[in-house]
């Protein structure tokens, strides 16, 4: 009886290290978007089954087998051939596994993508669609996503399909299928690089060619040879400019000419209206005082209204000039109105013009108090 009791719990011993070493042989960790090695060991007609050391054989869906067409499975694998497997989802309630052959080289992509991003190196990526919030792009066979932050432009513009442009890597998680890249560090990085060579061959003065990359309230910064200029709103245009992007496009291309450059903060200023005449200087002599001339209302404020009285000129019509009665500029004109007036000061040497609406039907007199007043208010818009 006792020899028995040993026998049986010998027996239990053996079975219970039997049990943990066929557990251990099943301890694994088969996550998403892993690679895997395993073998063919049966093609069958939904699938191919493949054992990977897991529980159950895991399974290729044929769809799963490659991006070309092909007649069989047997035409792309074989019963026994070793191959990397790309895990496209992990076990289901029978244990199995879904694997994939074709998307390994893409696995291998996300890992080689990873890496370049743990090195912070820049790559280059194809800009192949606009989408809300940003630019898509392909790079490496995956699609990434620049958002319209992270764009040098800092927002989308079809000029960008097509391009390959330089990027950083901010973001890689190939279970989510998400790629998250940026082109203004790239940029960033590549400027303080060339930046100082850029400027030292650039003088005041010099006209250049740049595009329009960002579009501010304030003006536009141009790409001169990889290094941004600014262009203010007042550099724009020798007529008012309500805002840059009533005149300039994202990716436009434009000459302009260089009017500072700080070597210390390395910043170029650019004007494009410089590119022409200054009109101050055509209409010396087309306009004299005490000429009556048209004009179109282009700004009205609490002091008096401006007047467009040629292409990039502009004159203030004072309201102490515009009524002999006491009146409210806002109420009396509208923007885009066309009036008559009479010139009553011209420098244009000064940038300034005085008119007046009030004199155009009155005797031709000196009226020094209306006419200070005008002078005054010219004089200090003119500062």
């Amino acid at each position: 009886m006792a020899k028995a009791v040993k026998e049986a719990e010998k027996n239990q011993s053996s079975m219970s290290e039997f049990e943990k070493l066929l557990s251990e042989s099943f301890d694994y960790n088969f996550k998403v978007a892993d690679v895997v090695n395993g073998t063919v060991v049966r093609i069958e007609k939904n699938g191919v089954l493949v054992d990977i050391g897991s529980k159950a054989e895991a399974i290729v869906p044929l769809r799963e087998l490659s991006n070309v067409p092909f007649d069989g499975a047997e035409s792309i694998i074989a019963v026994g051939e070793k191959k990397e497997f790309y895990i496209l989802k992990e076990e289901d309630e029978d244990g199995q596994i879904t694997l994939s052959l074709k998307r390994v080289s893409h696995a291998r992509n996300w890992l080689k993508l990873d890496d370049l991003r743990q090195k912070n190196e820049t790559i280059t990526a194809k800009v192949f669609s606009l989408v809300k919030g940003g630019v898509v792009v392909e790079v490496f066979g995956l699609r990434g996503f620049v958002p319209a932050s992270q764009l040098r432009t800092g927002t989308p513009h079809e000029g960008l399909i097509g391009q390959e442009i330089p990027v950083k890597i901010l973001e890689t998680d190939p279970k989510r299928n998400k790629l998250i890249l940026s082109q203004r560090q790239a940029l960033a990085e590549e400027r303080e690089r060339v930046v100082v060579e850029v400027i030292s061959k650039l003088d005041v003065d010099q006209i250049v060619e740049g595009e329009v990359v960002r579009i501010a309230d304030f003006g536009a910064f141009i790409d001169i040879n990889g290094v941004d200029g600014l262009l203010p709103i007042s550099e724009i245009s020798w007529q008012r400019v309500k805002h840059p992007s009533s005149v300039l496009t994202l990716g436009q291309k434009l000459e302009v000419k260089i009017l500072k450059i700080d070597n210390e903060l390395n910043r170029i200023s650019l004007s494009l209206k410089r590119m022409e005449e200054n009109p101050w200087v055509k209409i010396e002599d087309k306009f004299t005082e005490g000429q009556i001339i048209k004009g179109i209302v282009n700004k009205i404020t609490s002091f008096g209204a401006f007047i467009d009285i040629f292409p990039g000129v502009e004159a203030l019509l004072p309201v102490a000039e515009m009524s002999d009665r006491q009146i409210n500029p806002f109420e009396f004109l509208s923007i885009g109105q066309e009036i008559e007036v009479v010139i009553k000061r011209f420098t244009p040497q000064e940038h300034r013009i005085g008119l007046s609406l009030k004199d155009l039907n009155r005797p031709k007199q000196t009226e020094s108090n209306a006419s200070e007043d005008s002078s005054e208010q010219l004089a200090e818009v003119a500062e």
